[in-house]
Protein backbone atom coordinates (compact mmCIF):
# COMPACT_ATOMS: atom_id res chain seq x y z
CA UNK A 1 0.00 0.00 0.00
CA UNK A 2 0.94 3.32 -1.25
CA UNK A 3 0.70 6.87 0.78
CA UNK A 4 1.73 9.97 1.09
CA UNK A 5 2.89 10.91 4.43
CA UNK A 6 5.83 12.98 3.31
CA UNK A 7 7.35 14.06 0.14
CA UNK A 8 10.04 11.39 -0.24
CA UNK A 9 6.89 8.62 -0.38
CA UNK A 10 6.84 9.01 -4.15
CA UNK A 11 10.40 8.99 -6.18
CA UNK A 12 11.75 11.66 -7.67
CA UNK A 13 10.71 9.88 -10.92
CA UNK A 14 7.04 9.72 -9.49
CA UNK A 15 7.39 13.23 -8.45
CA UNK A 16 8.27 14.34 -11.69
CA UNK A 17 5.06 12.50 -13.20
CA UNK A 18 2.48 14.31 -10.71
CA UNK A 19 4.34 17.33 -11.64
CA UNK A 20 3.80 16.95 -15.14
CA UNK A 21 0.17 15.54 -14.59
CA UNK A 22 -1.02 18.25 -12.20
CA UNK A 23 -0.06 20.98 -15.43
CA UNK A 24 -2.25 19.00 -17.35
CA UNK A 25 -5.35 19.06 -15.58
CA UNK A 26 -4.52 22.89 -14.73
CA UNK A 27 -4.33 23.16 -18.59
CA UNK A 28 -7.59 21.75 -18.86
CA UNK A 29 -9.58 22.10 -15.43
CA UNK A 30 -12.77 20.96 -17.18
CA UNK A 31 -11.88 18.27 -18.54
CA UNK A 32 -10.57 16.01 -16.01
CA UNK A 33 -10.69 11.68 -16.03
CA UNK A 34 -12.23 10.20 -13.69
CA UNK A 35 -9.17 9.48 -11.87
CA UNK A 36 -11.46 8.44 -8.89
CA UNK A 37 -14.44 7.46 -10.84
CA UNK A 38 -16.76 6.32 -8.10
CA UNK A 39 -14.44 5.73 -5.20
CA UNK A 40 -15.40 7.46 -1.91
CA UNK A 41 -12.47 9.37 0.09
CA UNK A 42 -12.48 10.48 3.30
CA UNK A 43 -11.27 13.89 5.00
CA UNK A 44 -10.87 13.84 8.36
CA UNK A 45 -9.53 17.31 10.03
CA UNK A 46 -8.76 17.52 13.69
CA UNK A 47 -7.71 21.81 12.73
CA UNK A 48 -9.67 23.86 10.75
CA UNK A 49 -9.25 24.52 7.13
CA UNK A 50 -9.53 26.44 4.39
CA UNK A 51 -7.58 26.14 0.96
CA UNK A 52 -6.65 22.11 2.34
CA UNK A 53 -10.55 21.35 2.73
CA UNK A 54 -11.80 23.24 -0.50
CA UNK A 55 -9.12 22.18 -3.00
CA UNK A 56 -9.01 18.41 -2.07
CA UNK A 57 -13.12 18.45 -1.70
CA UNK A 58 -13.26 20.38 -5.13
CA UNK A 59 -10.15 18.06 -6.49
CA UNK A 60 -12.33 15.21 -5.72
CA UNK A 61 -15.58 16.09 -7.11
CA UNK A 62 -13.41 16.89 -10.40
CA UNK A 63 -11.96 13.76 -10.55
CA UNK A 64 -15.68 12.15 -10.25
CA UNK A 65 -15.10 10.78 -6.73
CA UNK A 66 -17.26 11.69 -3.51
CA UNK A 67 -15.30 13.46 -0.82
CA UNK A 68 -16.38 12.27 2.84
CA UNK A 69 -15.48 15.69 4.94
CA UNK A 70 -15.25 14.61 8.79
CA UNK A 71 -14.48 16.80 12.01
CA UNK A 72 -12.74 14.67 14.28
CA UNK A 73 -14.98 16.05 16.97
CA UNK A 74 -18.22 14.88 14.86
CA UNK A 75 -16.85 11.26 15.00
CA UNK A 76 -16.54 9.03 17.92
CA UNK A 77 -12.65 9.88 17.58
CA UNK A 78 -14.10 13.09 19.65
CA UNK A 79 -15.36 10.28 22.08
CA UNK A 80 -12.20 8.51 22.86
CA UNK A 81 -12.37 5.89 19.61
CA UNK A 82 -8.64 4.66 18.44
CA UNK A 83 -6.87 5.43 15.79
CA UNK A 84 -6.52 2.22 14.89
CA UNK A 85 -10.10 1.65 15.51
CA UNK A 86 -11.19 4.16 13.27
CA UNK A 87 -8.77 3.12 10.71
CA UNK A 88 -10.22 -0.29 10.05
CA UNK A 89 -13.60 0.85 9.89
CA UNK A 90 -12.79 3.39 7.11
CA UNK A 91 -11.11 0.32 5.20
CA UNK A 92 -14.04 -0.83 5.37
CA UNK A 93 -15.62 1.98 4.12
CA UNK A 94 -13.65 4.25 2.07
CA UNK A 95 -11.09 3.92 -0.74
CA UNK A 96 -8.76 6.44 0.93
CA UNK A 97 -8.51 9.22 3.66
CA UNK A 98 -7.06 12.83 3.97
CA UNK A 99 -5.94 13.63 7.53
CA UNK A 100 -5.50 17.33 8.83
CA UNK A 101 -4.54 16.75 11.90
CA UNK A 102 -1.78 17.16 14.88
CA UNK A 103 1.06 14.32 15.71
CA UNK A 104 2.60 13.10 12.87
CA UNK A 105 1.88 9.54 14.45
CA UNK A 106 -1.47 9.78 13.91
CA UNK A 107 -1.43 9.58 10.10
CA UNK A 108 1.84 7.16 11.01
CA UNK A 109 -1.09 4.59 12.67
CA UNK A 110 -3.98 5.78 10.06
CA UNK A 111 -1.66 4.10 7.57
CA UNK A 112 -0.25 1.17 9.57
CA UNK A 113 -4.00 0.04 10.62
CA UNK A 114 -5.57 0.25 7.79
CA UNK A 115 -5.67 -1.21 3.96
CA UNK A 116 -6.18 2.39 2.30
CA UNK A 117 -3.93 5.01 1.01
CA UNK A 118 -3.02 7.55 3.76
CA UNK A 119 -2.66 11.32 2.94
CA UNK A 120 -0.91 13.54 5.34
CA UNK A 121 -3.10 17.16 4.33
CA UNK A 122 -1.07 18.95 7.55
CA UNK A 123 0.60 17.21 10.72
CA UNK A 124 2.79 19.42 13.38
CA UNK A 125 5.79 17.72 11.88
CA UNK A 126 4.94 17.97 8.13
CA UNK A 127 3.36 19.78 5.27
CA UNK A 128 4.02 17.82 1.71
CA UNK A 129 0.78 18.37 -0.37
CA UNK A 130 1.99 22.05 0.13
CA UNK A 131 5.27 21.79 -0.47
CA UNK A 132 4.62 19.94 -4.05
CA UNK A 133 1.93 22.62 -4.63
CA UNK A 134 4.70 25.09 -4.04
CA UNK A 135 7.15 22.86 -6.17
CA UNK A 136 5.10 23.13 -8.89
CA UNK A 137 4.50 26.35 -8.70
CA UNK A 138 8.01 27.41 -8.82
CA UNK A 139 8.56 24.65 -11.81
CA UNK A 140 6.18 26.76 -14.24
CA UNK A 141 7.81 30.04 -13.25
CA UNK A 142 11.65 28.52 -13.42
CA UNK A 143 11.06 25.96 -16.53
CA UNK A 144 13.05 27.50 -19.45
CA UNK A 145 9.70 26.81 -22.15
CA UNK A 146 6.58 24.98 -22.09
CA UNK A 147 7.73 22.24 -23.53
CA UNK A 148 10.86 21.76 -21.26
CA UNK A 149 8.59 22.15 -18.06
CA UNK A 150 9.55 19.54 -15.33
CA UNK A 151 11.60 19.83 -11.52
CA UNK A 152 14.43 19.26 -13.33
CA UNK A 153 14.53 23.74 -13.58
CA UNK A 154 14.71 23.95 -9.75
CA UNK A 155 18.04 22.17 -9.31
CA UNK A 156 20.51 24.80 -7.71
CA UNK A 157 18.26 27.29 -6.98
CA UNK A 158 18.45 29.25 -3.68
CA UNK A 159 15.56 29.38 -1.18
CA UNK A 160 15.17 31.33 1.86
CA UNK A 161 12.34 30.12 4.68
CA UNK A 162 12.38 33.39 7.43
CA UNK A 163 10.95 32.59 11.32
CA UNK A 164 9.79 29.54 13.06
CA UNK A 165 12.26 27.27 11.00
CA UNK A 166 11.21 24.26 13.35
CA UNK A 167 7.74 24.37 11.90
CA UNK A 168 6.32 21.87 9.93
CA UNK A 169 6.54 23.71 6.55
CA UNK A 170 10.04 24.58 7.01
CA UNK A 171 10.61 20.77 7.74
CA UNK A 172 8.85 20.01 5.03
CA UNK A 173 10.72 22.78 2.86
CA UNK A 174 13.92 21.21 4.14
CA UNK A 175 13.29 17.72 3.10
CA UNK A 176 11.55 18.86 -0.29
CA UNK A 177 14.67 20.93 -1.40
CA UNK A 178 17.16 17.91 -0.50
CA UNK A 179 14.83 15.97 -2.38
CA UNK A 180 14.63 18.30 -5.64
CA UNK A 181 18.09 19.86 -5.61
CA UNK A 182 17.58 23.27 -4.27
CA UNK A 183 20.06 25.01 -1.81
CA UNK A 184 18.05 25.92 1.40
CA UNK A 185 18.87 28.67 4.00
CA UNK A 186 16.88 29.09 7.08
CA UNK A 187 16.67 32.08 9.75
CA UNK A 188 15.18 32.29 13.03
CA UNK A 189 15.69 33.31 16.69
CA UNK A 190 17.21 31.32 18.76
CA UNK A 191 15.43 28.00 20.10
CA UNK A 192 13.88 28.04 16.81
CA UNK A 193 16.57 25.87 14.10
CA UNK A 194 15.26 23.03 12.51
CA UNK A 195 15.19 20.17 15.33
CA UNK A 196 15.61 16.79 15.64
CA UNK A 197 13.25 15.03 14.21
CA UNK A 198 13.98 16.89 10.95
CA UNK A 199 17.43 15.84 11.17
CA UNK A 200 16.66 12.43 11.75
CA UNK A 201 14.88 11.83 8.40
CA UNK A 202 17.35 13.76 6.53
CA UNK A 203 19.86 11.13 8.00
CA UNK A 204 17.66 7.98 7.08
CA UNK A 205 16.63 9.29 3.20
CA UNK A 206 20.14 10.05 2.87
CA UNK A 207 20.97 13.87 2.56
CA UNK A 208 22.43 14.54 5.52
CA UNK A 209 22.71 17.88 7.16
CA UNK A 210 22.25 19.58 4.02
CA UNK A 211 20.82 23.22 4.99
CA UNK A 212 22.02 26.48 6.23
CA UNK A 213 20.89 27.70 9.28
CA UNK A 214 21.52 30.89 10.60
CA UNK A 215 19.94 33.82 13.39
CA UNK A 216 20.96 36.24 10.47
CA UNK A 217 17.38 36.82 8.07
CA UNK A 218 19.78 38.85 5.60
CA UNK A 219 22.58 36.21 5.28
CA UNK A 220 19.98 33.59 4.98
CA UNK A 221 17.80 35.95 1.91
CA UNK A 222 21.27 37.17 0.04
CA UNK A 223 21.44 35.37 -3.39
CA UNK A 224 18.01 34.08 -2.91
CA UNK A 225 15.34 32.94 -6.07
CA UNK A 226 12.44 32.52 -3.36
CA UNK A 227 11.78 33.92 0.22
CA UNK A 228 9.07 32.27 2.21
CA UNK A 229 7.74 32.44 5.54
CA UNK A 230 4.94 31.20 7.64
CA UNK A 231 2.79 32.24 10.26
CA UNK A 232 4.66 32.88 13.55
CA UNK A 233 1.73 31.45 15.49
CA UNK A 234 0.54 28.45 14.59
CA UNK A 235 -2.66 26.23 15.62
CA UNK A 236 -2.39 25.07 19.56
CA UNK A 237 0.39 27.48 19.96
CA UNK A 238 -1.85 30.67 20.95
CA UNK A 239 -0.10 30.43 24.56
CA UNK A 240 2.87 31.73 23.72
CA UNK A 241 1.82 34.49 20.83
CA UNK A 242 2.89 37.36 22.62
CA UNK A 243 6.12 35.61 23.21
CA UNK A 244 6.86 33.81 20.06
CA UNK A 245 5.39 37.46 18.21
CA UNK A 246 8.31 39.54 20.01
CA UNK A 247 11.08 37.20 19.09
CA UNK A 248 10.31 36.64 15.76
CA UNK A 249 10.11 40.73 14.88
CA UNK A 250 13.36 40.83 13.14
CA UNK A 251 12.22 38.52 10.60
CA UNK A 252 9.41 40.42 9.21
CA UNK A 253 10.02 39.54 5.44
CA UNK A 254 9.89 43.67 4.38
CA UNK A 255 10.55 45.51 0.88
CA UNK A 256 14.20 45.98 2.28
CA UNK A 257 14.59 42.42 2.83
CA UNK A 258 13.64 41.07 -0.11
CA UNK A 259 15.89 43.56 -1.83
CA UNK A 260 19.01 41.73 -1.14
CA UNK A 261 17.59 38.66 -2.97
CA UNK A 262 18.44 38.00 -6.44
CA UNK A 263 16.64 40.23 -8.94
CA UNK A 264 13.30 38.74 -9.89
CA UNK A 265 13.16 36.90 -6.89
CA UNK A 266 9.77 35.81 -5.94
CA UNK A 267 7.98 35.78 -2.27
CA UNK A 268 5.72 32.96 -1.36
CA UNK A 269 3.23 31.89 1.98
CA UNK A 270 1.26 29.38 2.29
CA UNK A 271 -1.38 31.42 3.77
CA UNK A 272 -3.29 32.97 6.12
CA UNK A 273 -1.09 35.63 6.45
CA UNK A 274 -0.71 37.82 8.86
CA UNK A 275 0.48 41.54 7.49
CA UNK A 276 2.74 43.38 9.69
CA UNK A 277 3.97 40.31 11.38
CA UNK A 278 6.10 37.41 9.59
CA UNK A 279 5.45 40.08 6.16
CA UNK A 280 4.83 43.26 5.20
CA UNK A 281 1.27 44.41 3.35
CA UNK A 282 3.65 45.91 0.43
CA UNK A 283 5.76 42.64 0.06
CA UNK A 284 2.18 40.20 0.61
CA UNK A 285 0.63 42.59 -2.13
CA UNK A 286 4.17 43.08 -4.23
CA UNK A 287 4.48 41.88 -8.16
CA UNK A 288 6.92 39.47 -6.33
CA UNK A 289 4.29 37.71 -4.42
CA UNK A 290 2.88 34.62 -5.85
CA UNK A 291 0.92 33.48 -3.18
CA UNK A 292 -2.63 33.05 -4.81
CA UNK A 293 -0.59 31.45 -7.73
CA UNK A 294 0.22 28.85 -5.00
CA UNK A 295 -2.51 28.36 -3.45
CA UNK A 296 -4.68 27.84 -6.40
CA UNK A 297 -2.11 25.31 -7.47
CA UNK A 298 -2.85 23.42 -4.17
CA UNK A 299 -5.90 21.76 -6.30
CA UNK A 300 -3.85 21.01 -9.14
CA UNK A 301 -1.27 19.29 -7.81
CA UNK A 302 -3.37 17.65 -5.23
CA UNK A 303 -5.22 16.16 -8.03
CA UNK A 304 -2.37 14.63 -9.03
CA UNK A 305 -1.35 13.20 -6.09
CA UNK A 306 -4.60 11.61 -5.42
CA UNK A 307 -4.33 10.52 -9.00
CA UNK A 308 -0.97 8.86 -8.58
CA UNK A 309 -1.93 6.90 -5.61
CA UNK A 310 -5.26 5.93 -7.26
CA UNK A 311 -3.59 4.41 -9.73
CA UNK A 312 -0.21 2.71 -7.86
CA UNK A 313 -3.35 1.23 -5.34
CA UNK A 314 -6.17 -0.05 -7.29
CA UNK A 315 -8.05 -0.10 -3.97
CA UNK A 316 -11.00 -1.18 -3.43
CA UNK A 317 -12.88 -1.37 0.42
CA UNK A 318 -12.32 -4.45 2.11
Amino acid sequence: MRHFLKETDFSLEEATEIFKLARELKADRFSTPNFLNRQSWGLLFYKSSTRTRVSFEVGINEMAGFPVVLSSQSTQIGRGESVADTSKVFSRFLHGVIIRTFGHEIVEEFASEGTIPVVNALTDFLHPCQIYADLFTLSERWSPSPEAFGPECLKGRKIAFLGDSACNVANSWILGANMFGLDISLAGPEGFEPGPEIRALLDKEGYGQNYHFTHDATEAVEGADMVYTDVWVSMGMEDEAAARIEQMQPYTVNSELMAKANPGAVFMHCLPAHPGQEVSEAVLRSAQSIIFDQAENRLHAQKAILAKLARLNLVEPA
